[in-house]
């Protein structure tokens, strides 16, 4: 077997591993195949076994990136975080600007656009907390549903992209290992990632990732089709969308073929200079003191929540809320993390780990609260003091892929401003999809430099097949069928985040080495005057007066003899009298009136 992969990979023309890159296709394509053929039962599996995850798995999906995100700042506060993610004298290969906008483009791009507006409104709609007292379309629902959609799309999200992108950095930069999920486990398996187990894990890792990814493009599918339909009155049909994806496919193909400098990073510099204009326009053309107000109140309210939030299983109440919001989210998410992760770190080389996560985790939230603060205050703002209208068509008929689009008609230049936005998905649609291709590619060949464009090319236009077939199967009931999907594929993932911990972990310590005790002089036990004169008068057995005494140095090996200010010594000859009758023939002092050659008798004592 192994020798016909080979033959089949030289023929094509190929330069990577045949096993990995054949594996992987093989079962996206059968995945496909079977998705499409088997619609009703694949469907029926997934549902199944989503609720079952959800039901009895969903608390270990919710503590679990608070457990990643508290490790990441262990990691960058600690020693650690001043090892450098490259040889020690090379510093970073892009500017911040440049940095940010692309982990930004390939990492929640698309999800900025889809959920903008509709987040917001639905839980200002349907409270997450409705079963502890907090009212429907109240001002404290719209306090709360800012802080639970920060919850989702700030640190916790970038928590889960930046674990993978640390190690993977680490890995790949310190340890010089191929830019693959198996080398993050280099230290638990050594010489075993280039074998069986390594394979196994990569193609695993391929194949979610590519389940991942399409999910993410199902979605912005759905946005684009629901904004042609509304703007030009395209049908919002199964076989319009599967139109949208091949054409962005094919796009998203092209410029994975021409790589980072030249296809990606122009992209993703274009789109995130587009979204920021957006939300320039939403925030001059609306109510701009309500929407600056509201969104530096936002991040009070998600700062005092985030503590609860973090560890918050809706244990009492069981509504099932977080089943269908913050689980989803985090497997969707941590599907995204084999190629976000490999992403962020070939364009992080250079920074130190300290930089690098306070980086990751630091400059998209931010924008992130900047963003769902704008357009979450606005949709509030309409909602409570304007005509409304959002609750109605995202909650009550369902269209949250045209929620964007509803609210942007309640501001001027309605029609140019929806292109805009449609332009806007359909552009981070194709840097998810090309940097997707050029990861997963990189992943199977197991080096970073460019080899045959027929590999890129490959994997994009295989995101694209799963797509197409995830939306043929989907297509009743899109939105929640997605999730289902992706809540199963991602459990394996997330178990596999606690071992990539302890892996990181102890390849640090590996190569850092153990800290020594921090070196400090002895100092030797010193007893209270009286005490150290009785054990003298009473003739105590014992070898106690080497070890203690009146001592000027902690290195010294004889007693200071004391004297008090009329210069009587108390170490003198025990009177006959005992040691009472030493102690006052001495005169002593109280201790902090006795010097030692001019110390202050109070001074540490050796020990």
């Amino acid at each position: 077997m192994r020798q016909l992969l080979q033959n089949a990979h030289d023929r094509l023309g190929l330069r990577t591993n045949p096993t990995r890159f054949f594996g992987a296709a093989f079962i996206a394509i059968a995945f496909s195949v079977v998705t499409i053929v088997f619609t009703s039962r694949v469907n029926s599996t997934f549902s199944v076994a989503s609720e079952w995850i959800l039901t009895n798995l969903g608390w270990f999906y919710i503590s679990g990136v608070t457990i990643f995100l508290l490790f990441l700042i262990v990691i960058a506060l600690g020693r650690f975080g001043r090892v450098r993610l490259s040889p020690n004298d090379e510093g970073p290969d892009h500017s911040t600007l440049s940095w940010f906008a692309m982990l930004f483009a390939a990492g929640i791009g698309t999800i900025l656009l889809f959920w903008a507006v509709a987040e917001p409104t639905y839980h200002f709609a349907q409270p997450p907390r409705e079963a502890m007292g907090v009212a429907p379309e109240s001002i404290q629902a719209a306090r709360e549903a800012m802080a639970f959609t920060l919850y989702h799309f700030g640190l916790h999200t970038w928590t889960i992209f930046a674990l993978p992108a640390l190690a993977f950095a680490y890995f790949i930069y310190r340890r010089n290992l191929p830019p693959r999920v198996s080398s993050l486990f280099q230290p638990l398996l050594g010489n075993r990632i280039h074998g069986p187990i390594g394979a196994l894990i990569d193609i695993l890792a391929i194949v979610g990732t590519m389940l991942g990814i399409a999910t993410s493009i199902g979605l912005g599918t759905l946005q684009i089709n629901s904004g042609l339909e509304r703007l030009f009155g395209v049908p919002n049909t199964v076989g319009m969308q599967i139109v949208i994806i091949s054409v962005v496919s094919v796009i998203a193909s092209v410029s994975a073929a021409l790589g980072i400098e030249r296809g990606i990073k122009r992209l993703s510099n274009f789109n995130i200079i587009t979204a920021v204009l957006l939300l320039v326009f939403v925030l001059f053309t609306g109510p701009t003191l309500l929407l600056l107000k509201g969104t530096v109140e936002s991040v009070g309210t998600y700062a005092a929540m985030l503590p609860e939030l973090m560890l918050w299983n809706d244990t009492f109440d069981n509504t099932g809320w977080q089943n269908y919001w913050t689980a989803f989210y985090w497997a969707w998410t941590i599907t995204w993390s084999p190629f976000v992760g490999i992403f962020i770190a070939s364009i992080s080389r250079g920074r130190t780990i300290r930089q690098f996560v306070f980086g990751v985790l630091g400059l998209p939230t931010l924008f992130s609260v900047i963003w769902y603060g704008i357009f979450g205050m606005a949709t509030f703002d309409r909602e409570l003091n304007g005509p409304g209208g959002l609750v109605e068509e995202v909650v009550g008929q369902g269209d949250i892929p045209g929620a964007l689009f509803i609210f942007l008609e309640g501001f001027p230049l309605a029609t140019f401003t929806s292109a805009v936005a449609i332009a806007l998905v359909g552009v981070f649609f194709i840097t998810s999809m090309d940097s997707a291709a050029l990861v997963m590619d990189m992943m199977a060949k197991g080096y970073e430099e460019e080899g045959p464009v027929v590999q890129r090319v490959f994997f994009g236009l295989g995101v694209g097949l799963i797509t197409i077939a995830l939306i043929v199967t989907t297509a009743d009931d899109g939105l929640r069928a997605l999730q289902e999907v992706i809540t199963v594929i991602g459990l394996p993932f997330f178990a596999l985040g606690y071992f990539l911990m302890y892996s990181l972990w102890r390849g640090l310590k590996e190569d850092a080495g153990e800290l020594e005790p921090l070196p400090a002089r002895r100092w030797r036990r010193t007893l209270p005057p009286e005490e150290y004169v009785r054990r003298r008068g009473d003739g105590v057995d014992g070898d106690w007066h080497e070890e203690v005494g009146y001592y000027d140095d902690p290195d010294c090996t004889e007693p200071t003899r004391y004297t008090s200010p009329n210069g009587a010594d108390p170490l003198g000859e025990v009177p006959a009298g005992g040691v009472t009758a030493g102690i006052q023939g001495a005169s002593l002092p109280d201790g902090d009136a006795s010097t030692a050659k001019g110390r202050d008798a109070s001074q540490p004592r050796a020990d």
